[in-house]
């Protein structure tokens, strides 16, 4: 019994987490984690070392839906091209939500700033899959410089999620995928 109460207090805090991280940034307190969970402070410390240790823990629970929103399904399965530009297209999508506010993934690398803080890890990793992603396809494709393509790529994601999540650039009229599209050109990606 105790074990399953703590599993529902775990997952409590760590939906409280990711929506207000997501949300307000990770600035938010202890005190108010704990109150939008309904779980002591107390039972927070039982369950994780420290703030930065579940904000780390709520971002790795979030990978498996952050990515499926993202990533191209095996419907999409097709040329690299395609493949590239349909991530592109889903970040377009996402973004016309009430609620977007951008990658929480990179929201947390800024806010953090310490490379070595828990989430940073987290959120750097999910950063290098992208990329790796990007350069699989861009290598596939035929790029002269899969690499830089694939760093391109990422810095038009990573640009427009964040305009776009600060509601500075609106993303529904197809320019990322557009610039996405002008980079494979260059690039010679088929």
């Amino acid at each position: 019994m105790a074990t399953t109460d703590k599993a529902s207090s775990r997952d409590r805090l760590l939906d409280a987490a990711a929506q207000l991280f997501y949300r307000d940034g990770v600035s938010i307190g202890v005190e108010a984690l704990c109150r939008a969970a309904g779980v002591s402070k107390r039972s927070m410390y039982q369950l994780f070392d420290s703030k930065d240790e579940m904000l780390a823990a709520s971002l790795e629970r979030q990978l498996p839906g952050y990515e499926a929103q993202l990533a191209p399904g095996d419907a999409d399965a097709g040329p690299p091209r395609e493949r590239v530009l349909r991530v592109f297209e889903l970040l377009e999508e996402a973004s016309v939500s009430a609620d977007y506010h951008g990658c929480p993934y990179l929201a947390a690398l800024v806010e953090l700033k310490d490379p070595e803080h828990p989430a940073s890890v987290v959120a750097r990793a999910v950063k290098e899959r992208l990329k790796t992603f990007f350069r699989t396809q861009a290598e596939r494709g035929g790029a002269q410089d899969p690499e830089l393509l694939a760093r391109q790529l990422l810095l038009i994601f990573d640009g427009a999620s964040a305009r776009s999540g600060a509601r500075v650039e609106r993303l529904d009229d197809g320019l990322t995928t557009a610039t996405a599209s002008a980079l494979l050109d260059a690039a010679g990606v088929k």
